[in-house]
């Protein structure tokens, strides 16, 4: 889910868990798996399998699992999906806009999964087009907050790969981008030794809706159905939260 830069990084940091563990490895070893099939098996010639790698291991995902996904990919061990990445628009509660994601080998199965989790959860679904418009592919590097690092540190270290802002969520940095520039800042900086949490392309919205406690809570309830489906990778939507509507969601 990605709305509220804030909310993102709390969910992203409570989704480790073990109730949700599976179905978010699942999701990780599908991305080894497409990007080893796009780009090869061999880490260091495929920058978009080392950051999948990357981001699977620091969620905690078995070495082993890593490497299955890496053979199935790159067609050295049978067993491999053909995955196909669909993107499905709509719109949720208080018109906040919707991007769903999907990796899928049925198209059919994730349509109708999606469908039925919009309807059920006062959602709709929207005519190709008519939500991708308020967003923008772009790349963002979250780096975790440690001593004596500020945003000025991290922007002069990817200032000059492409890096258009440095954002602070409150415990960690958000390094934003163009997708096609997000390896040339998470390398600058591992360059000076800066440690990242997660370095890929994301949707970002142009324009927001801002949400009062109970429209958060409608909204929340209709990515967490969507995210309930297998087929679905990533919810991104429009809306922004205040920081006293976040604490009293708290």
């Amino acid at each position: 889910m990605s709305g509220h830069s804030k909310w993102a990084t709390t969910k992203h940091k409570k989704a480790v868990v073990d109730a949700r563990r599976g179905k978010l490895f699942a999701r990780l070893i599908k991305n080894i798996e497409v990007a080893a099939r796009q780009g090869g098996g061999d880490v260091a010639g495929n920058p978009t399998l080392f950051d999948a790698i990357q981001k699977a291991r620091k969620n905690s995902v078995p070495l082993d699992n890593i490497e299955r996904a890496v053979k199935r990919g790159s067609g050295l061990e049978a067993g491999g999906a053909d995955w196909q990445t669909i993107m499905y628009e709509g719109y949720g509660p208080n018109g906040v806009a919707l991007l769903v994601e999907c990796l899928t080998d049925n198209r059919n199965r994730a349509a109708g999964e999606v469908r039925v989790a919009m309807t059920r959860n006062g959602g709709s679904m929207a005519d190709p087009g008519s939500v991708s418009y308020m967003f923008s592919r772009k790349g963002v590097v979250i780096v975790p907050k440690v001593d004596a690092l500020d945003e000025d540190t991290i922007l002069d270290a990817v200032l000059d790969v492409g890096a258009d802002e440095v954002n602070d969520l409150g415990e960690a940095f958000e390094v934003v981008s163009e997708a096609g520039d997000v390896v040339q800042v998470r390398m600058a900086l591992q360059g000076v030794d800066i440690d990242y949490e997660s370095a890929e392309a994301t949707f970002m919205p142009s324009v927001t809706v801002s949400l009062d406690a109970e429209g958060a809570l409608k909204v929340f309830r209709l990515i967490e159905a969507l995210e309930e489906s297998d087929d679905v990778q990533n919810v991104y939507a429009n809306f922004d939260i205040s920081d006293e509507v976040m604490a009293e969601l708290d």
